[in-house]
């Protein structure tokens, strides 16, 4: 039985709203705000819920309705969160588009989600358009002050649900099968991640009292979603949502914040570690950062440097907080040592080998998770749209299979070892070497192509490509590169192209992985590898 008091996220935020009407539950900064070409402000709860009710209206007049979805492209704007309440409120989904993602990824992405509407920025309302009708989607593509249009014809697509097990949004994660999967949230989902952030307590503690937290991380991942979001809204606190992470007007923006906690990827505490030390270092009233990935070799400097914990947590957008384990309590944090803690009471954990074998304690294995009592996926994803062989696969046996290498100590406490499924990690990015592969194959120079992680001392990974083509070169290289950015997002372009004569591949062609990994460690130090990582910029909506 759920003991989450509501049961949408918007009967969630309106208590809250009720409850501390005038406190802000948004800060925009000026630095924010110039980017975004916004107003500077504080939005407090009563001015965000008016604005939460008259676009649920314009939505309810425009007939949109229980099992619609509609995509959103708004980067980190604080309008993203008006209109996912708005929506909510409706019970319609909402599909987050991630701003970086290209012609191709479009395509797939609004044909797959099968939205009713996509809101976006202005910038970005031809190149969705098109991406629509390349997929055979009939929708209109409009920026949130427009009038809002009719749905498209046959647009309800979600399952009709009562309650919290209502669709609350649909996240695009990478997988290892080729295109990303399509994961549907239910509104519990988001209510037990606030929850459970609001009462974990120790080194993560939130209050009641006006907490401010503060991150650059994307509002399309399930981290600014589901627990920055959340937590805010279920403790009465305020979101301070930055367009990006920018490491040199990091420390200004936190201490201008007023931020007591803030959110990091790993490669955030790698970039600010390596800038000179100032003043401005513990300049902030920051009591805990909470994230996942930080290097262990910097965990316990970065901490003596700014003068606050870094809680390393595990979650996937898949577990959500049905199955997040953090190193919250100051005596189980084994800082340096890339401690997860110990799981929860309510969380069953199991590791296996590769023949589906319990391991024994204090050998790594493959993480599989559930709820310990009741509903063995309550408060996990509920299935991943249009895929049921990957839902069923995922659960296989009654455990989600994470795909994530750990080991547990006799204390029982996780430590994560590696990553076991075929993704890159590329500054807190998941991306499936598949989806990249299918995309260079499109290229007509390209004959066959294999993609590969290779380290990167800043981002983690980069993406390493080896490809079979015709007339190779430098040229060659750059060119292709460029090219993968107008149908990807850049973070997912090779980083490094070598040209091969042909690939690792078994006797039914299929690539060699481990063979592959080797040969691009190999080929990353010969000097016909191509660098193209300077090529690999943000591009500008």
């Amino acid at each position: 039985m759920s003991s989450i008091p509501h049961e949408s996220i918007y009967r969630a935020f309106v208590s809250s709203a009720e409850c501390w009407p005038d406190r802000p539950v948004l800060n925009v900064l000026p630095s924010t705000a110039q980017i975004y070409n916004i107003d500077s402000a504080e939005i407090s709860y009563q001015q965000l819920r008016q604005q939460v009710e008259q676009l649920a209206d314009r939505f309810q007049q425009a007939g949109y309705r229980q099992g619609m979805r509609v995509a959103l492209l708004q980067e980190n704007r604080p309008v993203f969160f008006a209109l996912w309440l708005a929506l909510n409120k409706l019970g319609v989904s909402v599909v987050p588009i991630n701003p970086d993602l290209r012609a191709a990824e479009l395509e797939y992405l609004i044909g797959h989600a099968e939205p009713a509407l996509i809101i976006a920025i202005g910038t970005r309302l031809t190149e969705l358009q098109q991406a629509a009708t390349a997929a055979g989607i009939d929708l209109q593509v409009i920026t949130f002050d427009s009038v809002f249009p009719a749905p498209r014809r046959n647009a309800v697509v979600a399952e009709l649900l009562t309650g919290e097990a209502m669709e609350a949004a649909v996240l695009y994660t990478s997988g290892t099968t080729g295109n990303p999967k399509g994961c549907v949230l239910p509104n519990t989902y988001f209510l037990l991640a606030g929850q459970w952030y609001a009462t974990v307590g120790g080194i993560a503690t939130l209050t009641e009292n006006g907490e401010r937290m503060i991150t650059p991380l994307p509002l399309f991942h399930m981290n600014a979603m589901a627990y920055s979001f959340m937590a805010m809204v279920t403790v009465g606190g305020c979101l301070i949502a930055l367009d990006r992470f920018h490491p040199g007007s990091w420390w200004a923006d936190v201490k201008a914040s007023g931020a007591t906690c803030l959110h990091y990827l790993g490669v955030m505490p790698s970039l600010l570690m390596a800038a000179a030390s100032s003043e401005a270092d513990r300049d902030h009233s920051v009591r805990f950062g909470f994230g996942a990935g930080v290097d262990a070799k910097l965990h316990a400097d970065f901490e003596q440097r700014f003068g606050f914990p870094l809680v390393e947590a595990w979650a996937m957008t898949e577990t959500g907080a049905g199955a997040v384990v953090a190193a919250s309590t100051r005596d189980n944090r084994l800082v340096g040592q890339s401690c997860l803690g110990k799981p929860a009471d309510d969380i069953a954990c199991r590791l296996i080998d590769d023949n589906g074998s319990d391991v024994v304690d204090g050998q790594p294995g493959e993480l599989l998770v559930r709820r310990r009592h009741g509903d063995p996926r309550y408060g996990f994803f509920s299935h991943y749209y249009r895929n049921k062989a990957a839902t069923d696969d995922a659960w296989q046996g009654g455990w989600f299979h994470t795909g994530d290498i750990v080991r547990l100590d006799n204390q029982g406490q996780l430590f994560f070892v590696d990553r076991k499924k075929n993704v890159i990690r590329r500054s807190g990015e998941n991306i499936a070497a598949v989806e990249v592969e299918s995309i260079l194959m499109r290229h007509p120079r390209i004959h066959a192509a294999g993609v590969a992680a290779v380290p990167d001392q800043i981002r983690g990974d980069e993406v390493f490509a080896c490809l079979v083509a015709d007339q190779p070169s430098a040229q060659l290289a750059v060119d292709i590169t460029r090219w993968c950015l107008t149908q990807l997002a850049y973070y997912k372009a090779p980083g490094y192209i070598a040209f091969v004569d042909k690939l690792p591949v078994t006797a039914t062609q299929k690539i060699q992985r481990a063979e592959l990994k080797r040969l691009a460690a190999t080929l990353i130090n010969d000097s016909d590898t191509v660098s193209t990582t300077a090529y690999k910029k943000r591009q500008t909506a």
